[in-house]
């Protein structure tokens, strides 16, 4: 196994499909890990979670003892896979804020360019490939998070009696956010696809990071104190990725 890094606060390690993107095995050193764990994302992708310094060995036979579960998982996912969208979307709905935006191709001259009105997000210029069309409603997407998540971390944490240093958003496959020991609390803008109490419970999961640096009981107590329902919401969370349209991670 090789060390690769999908970002620049997380070391990985690739297990076996390193260059196949359709399926890969990843293994994810944190610092926060108590102990080796593993979760299959709808997309089919694997995602072992281990300790600093596990051993590839150890790595190894953790996943032989859950092959068996893996597998079925993974065929979970293919089975319930979304058939393909039309691109680009007619509309994009964001539950998080309980807004519906409108997708309008005005067409034009020159650069791409989103202009958000009242419910319409009116792109206009003409693109020269679908991916950029794509990457203006990513960045588009991204501006929309920094307002809406921002203001909801804002609240939560002046309502909640926490404190943090700053706020990230960041557009990841893997984390819908983390908590660094300098306070930046780094969220993913697929948030804004989810329910608001599920974005509240993930935003008392961050924050309580400001106060317990990993995941012990009382990390957990902390969560359930202003979250008495975090367990259902967390596990919605994890299936969470269904909601999040396929233009926001396709490359074609």
């Amino acid at each position: 196994m090789n060390i690769a890094r999908l970002d620049n606060a997380t070391p990985q390690l690739s297990l076996w499909s390193e260059r196949d993107p359709t399926d890969p095995w990843i293994v994810r050193e944190s610092r926060r890990a108590r102990r080796l764990t593993v979760r299959v994302f709808h997309s089919g992708r694997v995602e072992v979670v281990v300790p600093p310094r596990t051993s590839h060995g150890a790595v190894e036979r953790f996943v032989a003892r859950h092959r068996l579960w893996i597998e079925r998982k993974r065929s979970e996912a293919q089975r319930d896979a979304r058939t393909p969208e039309s691109f680009p979307p007619p509309r994009i709905d964001l539950a998080a804020c309980d807004e519906s935006w409108r997708v309008h191709l005005a067409g034009g001259i020159g650069p791409l360019r989103i202009k958000a009105t009242e419910g319409l997000l009116s792109i206009t210029g003409q693109p020269s490939e679908t991916r950029q069309l794509r990457s203006a409603l990513r960045r588009w997407l991204i501006r929309r998070a920094y307002e809406v998540l921002g203001n909801a971390l804002f609240d939560c944490a002046r309502a909640n009696d926490f404190q943090y240093q700053r706020m990230v958003i960041r557009r990841q496959r893997t984390r819908w956010g983390s908590c660094s020991t300098r306070g930046t609390i780094s969220l993913n803008c697929c948030l804004l696809f989810q329910r608001p109490q599920v974005l509240r419970y993930l935003l008392i999961h961050e924050l309580s990071h400001t106060r317990h640096m990993n995941h012990s009981r009382r990390f957990w107590d902390c969560v359930g104190s202003y979250c008495p329902d975090y367990e259902h919401l967390d596990n919605e969370l994890l299936n969470g990725w269904r909601r999040v349209p396929g233009w926001v991670f396709g490359e074609s």
